[in-house]
């Protein structure tokens, strides 16, 4: 900010000090509006996601992790509309975060959700069933496929060490679908 002062104010003490003070509460004040400025976007807000989710009527639960909350009011927001494969595969990409394929049985009067690109369930899968439960129509029934790792994937592929930090529920049995 100095800069911009006439040349005689480079050599003040008391000048220097001034703009130091004055420069260092304006960076925090564009801090301040860069942070604001982040709560309008679903995917950056993060003290202001509770505002998305009463505008949307969105239980707050403050124990879930800021990115599965992101998603709930993502998949809210894409959610509506006429009801079709690509509405439920929208819903369905905002919770995963990867590819989601959906097939429709008719003749069973139910679809299928399958999970291209994620090993094992979702972190999010209890909120991902709700969505869809609301913008199905109830005669509906909504079924889910998973990809989890198999022997062929690991054995000589993998070393044990490797293996060793790969989470249980990535392989079919380690953990329960609901």
């Amino acid at each position: 900010m100095l800069t911009y002062l006439p040349a005689y104010y480079e050599g003040s003490r008391v000048m220097r000090a001034d703009m130091n003070a004055k420069g260092a509460e304006l960076d925090l004040l564009f801090t301040a509006l860069d942070e604001t400025l982040q709560q309008f976007f679903v995917r950056t807000a993060t003290w202001g996601l509770d505002r998305w989710e009463s505008e949307l009527g969105i239980e707050t639960d403050l124990s879930k992790p800021l990115e599965q909350r992101r998603a709930v009011v993502e998949s809210r927001l894409r959610g509506s509309g006429k009801f079709s494969g690509q509405l439920v595969k929208s819903v369905a990409e905002a919770y995963d975060g990867g590819k989601v394929e959906v097939t429709f049985q008719p003749q069973e009067w139910s679809f299928t959700v399958k999970f291209i690109d994620t090993l094992g369930t979702p972190p999010n899968l209890e909120d991902l069933k709700a969505a869809i439960e609301e913008v199905k129509p109830a005669h509906l029934k909504a079924n889910f496929e998973f990809n989890y790792m198999l022997i062929r994937d690991i054995h000589e592929v993998l070393t044990i060490q490797e293996l060793e930090q790969i989470p249980l529920n990535k392989f079919a049995g380690g953990d329960p679908v609901g």
